[in-house]
């Protein structure tokens, strides 16, 4: 490995960093966690655990530095850094180099996303003064979705309104995008022409993938909408947020509808997976039905907007884990001709589909940090 090797990828959450080094041929070198912030904080990285004080982002990133450059990486030989961002907006459809003008329009879409923009922005900001020469790179969570039609993206509001910038967006474009890297090698066939992909985790949507692009997903305006999830109450008549926030105020709901309701709400505690399946009460096994449930709701518009399905894809923790969760969605798609094999599903094997299935069904890991790190790669390769 030679100097300026190196690619370092951040992930900046509301509490957290996530980051991974690779290697100029997409080798991961080095992964971990600065977690907590601001209250009981840790920072991980291996298997390595330390508990810090983190009080903010700046102090998380050059902890982060620190252990970084005590594993061998500085930032002398960083080649690059490369920044999840959840939302580009309408104008950032695609990666970027971080220009000044870039930085602008970031922090200008940050009321599109006040729990996750500014964030980003803190992680880019630190690293320019630690690294003034460094290029960072930015990956955007929305852009995949940047090919959805209007009809698929336009609320039936004012136009006034949606040239505000309130329309559907879409989020979990990096996750996709990468699963429609990998699949063709992990089935060691093409691209399917259309692809119903489940990105199930604490956050959860669905994508209709149509000859590669996304024409049609459950995440909306923001990453509340569509899905049940671990916290949040996915879509939610507007009436009733409306009725919410006059009982509770605005905070609150905000609070609630994000941090207390999903999963969590449903089964008066148990916000993942793994828990729920493991307590076999009548709550935790309706938050599991409810999960399932509108997840086959929702599979079924996105199957209308692809006029049918060739192929399902399985991605983020729940979708590459649960395997009692896959079963009962793959049951529930069997009208489409689907059959999955029993033993591949209980082994949590990438062919999940049985030989007499019409629609193949996969799992592909999700490889989040690898794609962006890629992105930033193609983008320095184009100079």
């Amino acid at each position: 490995m030679t100097t300026e090797d190196h690619i370092l990828v951040l992930n900046a959450g509301s509490s957290s960093i996530k980051f991974a080094v690779f290697d100029a041929d997409l080798t991961q070198r080095h992964s971990g966690l600065a977690a907590g912030i601001g209250g009981q904080s840790f920072l991980q990285i291996g298997a390595d655990r330390t508990a810090l004080p983190l009080i903010d982002h700046r102090a998380a990133l050059s902890a982060v530095l620190g252990a970084l450059t005590r594993a061998g990486v500085t930032t002398d030989t960083l080649r690059a850094a490369a920044h999840r961002v959840v939302h580009g907006g309408r104008k950032l459809t695609a990666p970027v180099r971080i220009t000044p003008q870039v930085r602008a329009e970031i922090a200008a879409c940050s009321p599109l996303a006040p729990l996750h923009n500014p964030h980003n922005l803190a992680a880019i900001d630190t690293l320019a003064d630690q690294a003034p020469e460094l290029p960072q790179f930015a990956s955007f969570d929305t852009s995949f979705h940047a090919t959805n039609p209007d009809v698929a993206t336009r609320y039936a509001i004012p136009k006034m309104m949606e040239t505000a910038g309130i329309r559907r967006y879409g989020f979990h474009g990096l996750s996709y995008a990468s699963l429609v890297h990998c699949l063709p090698a992990l089935s060691g066939q093409p691209l399917p022409s259309r692809l119903l992909a489940f990105h199930l985790g604490n956050g959860a949507s669905l994508a209709a993938i149509k000859n590669g692009q996304s024409i049609a997903t459950t995440m909306g305006y923001s990453p509340l909408d569509g899905l049940t999830m671990g916290t949040r109450s996915g879509g939610i008549d507007a009436n009733a947020v409306l009725r919410l926030v006059e009982e509770n105020g605005l905070e609150r709901t905000k609070a609630i509808l994000n941090h207390e309701s999903g999963l969590l709400g449903l089964s008066g505690g148990k916000s993942d997976m793994r828990n729920l399946m493991l307590d076999h009460s009548a709550d935790s096994d309706f938050a599991i039905q409810h999960f399932c449930y509108w997840s086959l709701r929702h599979a079924g518009s996105l199957i209308a907007a692809m006029e049918g399905v060739d192929a399902i894809a399985f991605t983020g923790g729940i979708g590459e884990n649960a395997l009692g969760v896959r079963a009962q969605i793959l049951r529930g798609l069997e009208w489409l001709g689907v059959r999955m094999d029993p033993d591949a599903n209980h082994r949590g094997h990438a062919r999940l589909h049985a030989q007499s299935s019409k629609v193949a069904v996969w799992i592909v890991p999700a490889r989040e940090e690898e794609m962006i790190a890629r992105d930033a790669l193609s983008l320095m390769a184009v100079k």
